[in-house]
């Protein structure tokens, strides 16, 4: 799409039967946000506790990373059925069963006697996450007008990225205050408390925005929806972009990052806790440039896109190729701001598959595309946990293995951008025209 399109296309007024916005759609908004709040911080727990889990249930570092492998397997594995569920139930009971799995997972997560009861419930915390994100997305679209939908996208990440925060700093000192079981079934309550909010506030949509009803009839409807989103160039394009941009940051906060800084780069936990909340203040900001950028200028997306991917390939480069044993302190600082890029960037995914599809398709075409990233990550955190085993615990080998998955995400969004980007502009003149033609 050309600037110029895309520029008149940000600053173009609502379109017909776009939802009002406004503070009824904030509170609301909210209150499916707090959901993936609670989520994150549940998700991202293990990353704080990876070397206390690895004493607790005496594993090596191929077993650890089988906790988040399985948590991001089950997780990327339900992306299309909860687009579905969304789809064909509504926001409120897709969250509301999320909430209730993720807070038994953590819950049990925090009395797990041994280590097969512990992944049980890292797999189950992982089924009702996946079922927030793109709820919190379809939430979004029902109560804010479409030329918010890449802020809106954009707050929902920032917001994810908060609750990041509040396990790398507030859980972290539970953990080594309190202990292992008090820490994570203190930290269950969060999920009764948002649990509530949804019952009691969450509406689906709007007074009179209903969504129109489209038929669900069994098995062939699903097949039509799934192959119909990923026809769209547009929606395989978006799933490219998150699979290159956000499995970097991911594996790095989510269990490598702190094991790479305490044994690899020498730092204290301490030090190492405050660079993991460098990457997570860095998404913070840099979500909300991303934002404005791509609300205003379509043109944007993929430039910012590439821009992430390169750069963090470059300072990643630059850490893991340093002469001396240990990198300097301010390239490691570079290193957690340039990765705290990667949530923003992916972020843009969903920027692509949102326009390439109808509203009947969002929540599918959204569940395709977030499983990029997490497949990117599951197969990052597997390969990096064999390779340290495998090299007798040399990280500039395992994580050698980021350089690959970026290489080959790169090539499809290459492959694919001229045909999405075509398939976008014949879809807003349509849609012009359509709109010209309403009757008053």
């Amino acid at each position: 799409m050309s600037s110029s399109s895309s520029s008149s296309s940000s600053s173009s007024p609502a379109l017909p039967g776009d939802p009002p916005g406004g503070r009824r759609a904030v509170t609301v908004w909210s209150v499916g946000v707090s959901v993936y709040f609670v989520a994150v911080i549940f998700r991202t727990s293990l990353g704080v506790a990876g070397l206390d889990a690895a004493d607790r249930f005496h594993v090596n570092a191929s077993a650890l990373s089988t906790f988040s492998i399985l948590q991001l397997l089950v997780y990327a594995g339900m992306q299309i059925p909860v687009g579905l569920m969304v789809d064909r139930l509504g926001t409120k009971k897709v969250l509301t069963l999320g909430v209730v799995l993720f807070t038994i997972g953590q819950l049990g997560f925090a009395f797990s006697p041994t280590y097969g009861t512990a992944l049980a419930s890292r797999a189950l915390l992982g089924c009702g996450d996946a079922m927030t994100f793109i709820s919190v997305l379809r939430l979004g679209s029902r109560w804010f007008p479409a030329r918010r939908g890449p802020m809106v996208a954009q707050l929902a990440g920032l917001v994810g990225m908060a609750g990041n925060l509040v396990s790398t700093l507030v859980l972290a000192r539970l953990l080594h205050g309190v202990g292992w079981t008090a820490a994570f079934a203190g930290s269950s309550v969060a999920g009764v408390v948002v649990l509530v909010l949804v019952l009691v506030f969450l509406k689906d949509h709007p007074e009179g925005h209903e969504p129109e009803p489209f038929p669900h009839r069994g098995a062939a409807y699903v097949r039509r929806q799934i192959a119909a989103s990923w026809r769209e160039p547009g929606t395989r394009l978006g799933l490219w972009v998150h699979f290159t941009t956000q499995f970097p940051a991911m594996v790095f906060l989510l269990l490598w990052g702190l094991p790479f800084l305490v044994e690899a780069q020498g730092l204290s936990r301490a030090t190492a806790g405050e660079l993991l909340t460098l990457v997570v203040l860095s998404n913070m900001l840099i979500g909300l440039v991303y934002g404005q950028i791509v609300a205003r200028h379509h043109a944007a997306r993929l430039p910012l896109a590439l821009g992430t991917v390169l750069s963090t390939a470059v300072v990643w480069a630059a850490t893991l190729a340093w002469p001396a044993d240990h990198a300097p302190m301010w390239l490691l600082v570079v290193l957690c701001a340039v990765l705290g890029a990667c949530g923003p960037a992916s972020m843009i995914g969903f920027d692509f598959a949102r326009p390439a599809n109808p509203p009947e398709r969002q929540g599918t075409a959204s569940g395709i595309t977030n499983m990029g990233g997490f497949v990117a990550s599951m197969t990052t955190l597997f390969a990096v946990g064999v390779l340290l085993d495998a090299t007798g615990g040399s990280y500039t080998v395992a994580f050698s293995a980021v350089f690959v998955l970026q290489a080959l995400g790169l090539s499809q969004i290459l492959l694919l951008r001229r045909s999405a980007a075509r398939r976008e502009r014949e879809r807003s003149v349509a849609s012009r025209v359509e709109t010209v033609h309403v009757p008053a």
